[in-house]
């Protein structure tokens, strides 16, 4: 896998993550080599030719059917300050989606408490706001584009909850393109749903220097709404 980067400095390094390619690896059979984990660390170790093991710390995640950017700390320094900007919650999450169905509302803020059930692997919205019961998910979203089939959103997360943007879209009757998981007609060919990371806003780990990372919307997102 060629490595595309998007952003880097002393501290951080940030990279395009193809759908269907894991951040890094989890319990399951998967190889490291398989990880865009991985492949970064292998890139910085090639390109720097530095000896030995290669510090990478990974600052956040998206899942395996989602493609975007994706923020990693090449310095503990990094990875201290970076972490401290995501549980501030003053990193700036953007993605866009294509979801199914004609989305009435321009713009909105939904509001939710979500959980994870580990049975199934999935994101249970609704319940009481409890550590026992669920968690507080918040997002915004802006609709840019709709026709009566599809809508293609804008979406600012507020919180970062497992699976949130898919099941809370889902819970308002508009599943992404392609997730089966969560109530979608069919999936895509590919196995990937109509869901990218397309901005991120930070301060960089040594200064209050604002950072912008942005990728252009895939093209097949505003291709299926004609």
């Amino acid at each position: 896998m060629d490595i595309k980067v998007l952003y880097e400095d002393n501290h951080l390094i940030a990279a395009y993550k193809p759908a269907g390619v894991l951040v890094q690896k989890g319990e399951g059979p998967e190889h490291d080599d398989d990880t865009l984990y991985w492949q970064v660390k292998m890139f910085l170790k090639e390109r720097d030719q530095k000896p030995g093991n290669v510090f990478l710390g990974v600052l956040h995640r998206l899942d395996r059917v989602v493609s975007g950017i994706v923020l990693f700390a090449k310095t503990s320094k990094g990875a201290a300050r970076l972490s401290e900007q995501i549980r501030e919650r003053t990193i700036t999450k953007i993605y866009h989606a294509v979801v199914e169905g004609h989305v009435d509302l321009e713009e909105s803020m939904l509001i939710d408490t979500i959980r994870k059930d580990s049975g199934s692997i999935k994101a249970i919205v609704g319940g009481d706001a409890s550590i026992e019961l669920g968690n507080e998910a918040v997002l915004y979203y802006w609709r840019l584009q709709s026709n009566q089939k599809y809508s293609l959103l804008k979406i600012q997360l507020e919180t970062g909850r497992f699976h949130q943007i898919r099941a809370q879209l889902s819970a308002i009757g508009h599943p992404i393109v392609g997730d089966v998981k969560y109530g979608a007609s069919e999936a895509l060919t590919d196995r990937s749903i109509m869901l990218c990371a397309t901005e991120l806003h930070f301060k960089t780990a040594t200064s209050d220097e604002n950072i912008k990372i942005s990728i252009e919307i895939p093209a097949e997102f505003e291709q299926i709404l004609g």
